[in-house]
């Protein structure tokens, strides 16, 4: 497998206070998404933070560029 087929279906999104989406990045297994938003949550920031598989969103997220 080279990188150009690697999946990564899992999304790591934080909202801020504004109600605003965004992509934090992409991981393979959701158990590295959950990694990352426990850590972030750890930190205490204010925003919320949630796993969510690629497709499965319902509203409408603004990606973060590079992402």
């Amino acid at each position: 497998m080279n990188d150009s087929t690697v999946t990564l279906p899992w999304l790591v999104i934080r909202q801020d206070d504004n109600g605003n989406r965004y992509s934090v990045g992409r991981y393979a297994t959701r158990a590295e998404a959950q990694k990352i938003v426990d850590s972030l949550d750890d930190r205490g920031h204010k925003q919320l933070y949630w796993v969510e598989r690629v497709g499965q969103s319902g509203g409408r997220r603004a990606e973060r560029p590079g992402v």
